[in-house]
């Protein structure tokens, strides 16, 4: 094992003074010290479909494999080691705080044994955490995770996004944005400071550049008034001030929620927006009172916005989501529905799957109800309150 923990240490100090893209021959090194014949980390592309090898200059060929259907896809999915060939190939999660990157792959001519697996386990949440730091600083990772090309309004959105997934010993939060290469206006955020979770849902008004500069525009007022210090109703008086002031002809509408992490309230408002839908032991308790308040940017808050509250229990989950989830139509103009959401999330809950994977799953459902073609931004936020 002291190899190992030289391995990891190596590559950590190592990656202090390398460009991202030096990644690759840092890991093969690591896989000598480890005694494997390689290490490859394999990134998830923005579509959450397919693995894709980060290969340096000289890296022998390896091919980018889907996530549904393989060994490598599998350990991405559950989020636990897999083997394959024998015990000689293992593929282990690259995930930051809950957040999905990839799969490390430990090739080998034996098993490794449990020193190396040990090693390779820490290395895969090593090279986590430096490609979340760090894959900003050089576009190759970026051009790595694109299936296709990316329209600047949805490049826009994704540079405002946090994280698809965050999750702790209390909470936990997944995310979705659908269509990845061609969203306009739908975005969320979240953020834990001071003992609650703050989490947020917009969908702007119409569609293209204008539309994800609208949505721009309220998130970074949410996350301007929220971290000045203000309380819920002052937060969406302040976004409806600045939408109103830069966008007077447009709106947004929105979830602006907290929850407290000790004891489960969760208030919010909701702007115009579609109510959430509170699910406990994976079945649907009831809708959440919306909306409560007109949506941002009409200039129209003068007095309170109604604040709702909810006391969560151990295990709840609330979804939250936008309209487009619900709308995609088949090719006979079926809606995919709300009650068709609530039972798609539920059954896959059950499977005990994680959050983020069942928001990847849902996503697939709405594309094949859609048949990959949504006539709207559908974006969800699942919120997992455990009561640890």
């Amino acid at each position: 094992m002291a190899h190992g923990s030289a391995a990891v240490q190596d590559l950590l100090l190592s990656a202090q003074e390398s460009v991202p893209t030096r990644m690759p021959a840092l890991l093969m090194e690591a896989a000598a010290a480890l005694g494997t014949d390689a290490l490859v980390a394999y990134l998830a592309d923005y579509g959450q479909e397919r693995l894709t090898p980060f290969l340096g200059d000289g890296s022998p060929p390896r091919e980018t494999v889907p996530i549904d259907g393989t060994l490598a896809g599998r350990a991405y999915a559950l989020g636990v080691p897999v083997e394959g060939d024998g015990g000689s190939r293992l593929w282990l999660p690259i995930s930051d705080a809950g957040h999905r990157i990839g799969v490390l792959e430990v090739d080998a001519k034996v098993p490794p044994d449990a020193g190396v697996r040990a090693a390779s386990a820490a290395l895969a949440s090593a090279v986590a955490g430096l490609l979340s730091s760090r894959w900003r600083y050089a576009d190759a990772v970026e051009r790595l995770r694109r299936g296709s090309a990316m329209q600047v309004a949805t490049e826009i959105i994704w540079n405002l996004l946090p994280p698809l997934t965050f999750s702790a010993t209390a909470v936990g939060v997944s995310g979705i944005l659908e269509p990845c290469y061609d969203v306009g206006g739908d975005a969320f955020d979240y953020a834990i400071d001071g003992g609650k979770l703050h989490l947020a849902i917009f969908d702007g008004v119409g569609h293209g550049i204008t539309a994800s500069t609208l949505t721009t525009v309220a998130l970074n007022a949410y996350r301007n008034a929220r971290r000045c210090g203000l309380d819920l109703l002052d937060t969406v008086r302040s976004v409806d001030k600045w939408v109103n002031a830069q966008f007077p002809d447009l709106f947004v509408t929105g979830t602006l929620a907290e929850l407290t992490l000790d004891e489960g309230l969760l208030r919010w408002v909701s702007a115009g927006h579609p109510g959430g839908l509170l699910l406990r032991n994976n079945q649907l308790v009831r809708d959440l009172p919306a909306p409560t308040a007109l949506p941002l940017g009409l200039g129209r808050i003068d007095g309170p916005p109604e604040i709702a509250e909810e006391q969560l229990e151990p295990e709840d989950r609330v979804l939250f989501y936008t309209d487009g989830v619900i709308e995609a139509r088949d090719i006979h103009g079926h809606f995919f529905g709300r009650d068709r959401l609530v039972d798609f999330v539920g059954r896959t809950l059950t499977d005990e799957v994680s959050p983020a994977e069942t928001m990847r799953r849902l996503v697939k459902a709405i594309l094949e109800h859609q048949h990959e073609q949504l006539q709207d931004d559908a974006t969800a936020l699942l919120l997992h309150w455990s009561g640890t």
